[in-house]
């Protein structure tokens, strides 16, 4: 079965002095995506993904500026994805099952309850979620494997023992190529939505379990 999108290559960027790392993923042609990233979010065509650490003083409030200007200075082109995270994304955990693969960088230092009552955020913790499907998937299916992703990160947190669904600023993009036979859905026991949930959860469950991405986020460990 053919791939759909490429490993991600890790590098870094230079910001106020200090080479800090990202993933970045050249897709080349454009694949229909989903996402709710702060760039590219939504539904259409992109390019390219690029998934950046960035240090816990971090207090920009254009998110998709930044993340465009440093598309930019890659030298990417045409629509993309961006996600941005206060982990070290050098520890992206993969996991593939039957064509399906996932990329998760897993930060929780603050896991919450999606409908709790809670106003401040003072932890750093998001997790990012990238699922590379190799069957077109509908619209709706689309929809549908976003919440296949969200439900298995859910449950991989409570096989971790945390009392909580996700992270206040958890992102997932779903990709997929934008031709070929159809699949209408996309839920858990669907043949594409099984697949999903099954890697979401293997990537979230295990880059969790490390205890690397419940510890410091990037910027304390690297002072």
């Amino acid at each position: 079965m053919r791939r759909v999108v490429p490993e991600p290559i890790l590098g870094d960027r230079l910001e106020n002095g200090r080479d800090i790392p990202l993933l970045t993923w050249r897709i080349g042609r454009p694949l229909l995506a989903i996402s709710s990233a702060p760039l590219g979010g939504g539904i259409g065509l992109r390019q390219w993904i690029i998934n950046a650490t960035v240090p816990m003083w971090y207090d920009r409030d254009d998110p998709d500026v930044h993340l465009a200007e440093l598309a930019a200075e890659l030298g990417f082109e045409g629509p993309g994805i961006g996600l941005l995270t206060g982990v070290d994304v050098a520890e992206v955990v993969t996991a593939v099952d039957e064509g399906v693969r996932v990329w998760a960088t897993v930060g929780l230092g603050d896991p919450v309850w999606a409908a709790a009552i809670r106003a401040d955020s003072p932890r750093v913790g998001t997790v990012n979620i990238v699922v590379s499907v190799p069957a077109r998937l509908s619209e709706a299916a689309l929809v549908n494997a976003v919440a296949t992703a969200t439900e298995a990160k859910a449950q991989a947190l409570w096989d971790l023992g945390l009392a909580a669904t996700g992270t206040p600023t958890d992102a997932v993009c779903v990709v997929c190529p934008p031709d070929g036979p159809v699949a209408a859905y996309g839920g858990p026991r669907s043949e594409w939505g099984a697949r999903i949930a099954r890697s979401v959860h293997s990537a979230v469950r295990s880059g969790g379990g490390t205890g690397r991405g419940t510890g410091m986020p990037w910027s304390d460990r690297n002072l």
